[in-house]
């Protein structure tokens, strides 16, 4: 991908939440496309795995541990990341927590707290410690992982559902602060992908028959079918794009039924 809008090289990216997922087939894609990449999930082994595969591959990975939901694990991920690569030029805010499946009401107070801690602080947390120094140098790329959760209503995971949408809200706020400084901001919109983290809502056989007839490409999506939307934010394919939400969802949201 040398010399093309898509190549990395160069470039040092953070991707929460990446020992799987979305998050670990974005940093394997950005990995190929060139860019260093900071592996980061709250178990280190887990991100080991995904790093050695990236070496083996002969791209660059580095290892930091980091829990999204506590502030000085955010500020340790940022420092390290910067003191091992001197610098983030991508940072993709991807980990994401759902402890409550549910009617909405029926959620506690602190169920709803972690929620709101982990999928909208924790990008304010990463943002705040990231986008100042991308706006010294001009230019950088923030990708938010949202949902179409924020989009749609739900009856199993309202609360989700409000975290996805503040993240719409946010992307668009900073896009409009830091543009003028070259940062841009951007959302990824997935809907129901086959991960670990929504398996509650595709591991029923009868759940998943229903969801894909409704779904235009009859089926949900694979982790690495989000990654290239990933790598298209993060890359100078993307230059004129901010504040915007790319939704990759196999169409569900366009049905009529």
């Amino acid at each position: 991908m040398k010399n093309t809008p898509f190549d990395l090289t160069g470039k040092v990216a953070i991707v929460t939440g990446s020992s799987r997922g979305i998050g670990r087939s974005s940093a394997e894609l950005l990995a190929k496309l060139g860019a260093k990449v900071v592996i980061s999930s709250r178990k280190a082994e887990a991100c080991e795995e995904v790093a050695a595969g990236i070496r083996k591959g002969g791209g660059d990975a580095h290892v930091i541990a980091c829990n999204i939901s506590r502030r000085a694990e955010v500020e340790a991920l940022i420092s390290g990341a910067t003191a091992h690569y001197g610098k983030i030029d991508i940072l993709v805010c991807n980990a994401a927590v759902n402890p409550y499946y549910g009617p909405l009401l029926g959620i506690s107070d602190e169920a709803f707290d972690k929620i709101m801690n982990s999928n909208v602080k924790s990008n304010i947390w990463l943002c705040s410690l990231v986008i100042p120094r991308m706006a010294e140098r001009g230019a950088g790329s923030v990708v938010i992982i949202s949902s179409i959760g924020g989009l749609r209503g739900s009856p199993v995971i309202g609360a989700y559902g409000i975290s996805k949408a503040a993240d719409f809200s946010l992307c668009r706020s900073l896009a409009n602060e830091w543009g003028p400084k070259g940062v841009r901001i951007n959302c990824i919109a997935p809907g129901l992908v086959k991960t670990d983290f929504a398996k509650a809502l595709w591991e029923d056989a009868e759940k998943l028959k229903q969801r894909c007839a409704t779904t235009p490409l009859r089926r949900i999506g694979e982790p690495g079918e989000i990654a290239g939307a990933v790598a298209y934010l993060g890359s100078d394919a993307s230059s004129f794009m901010t504040g915007q939400t790319i939704v990759i969802d196999g169409g569900v949201t366009t049905a009529s039924a």
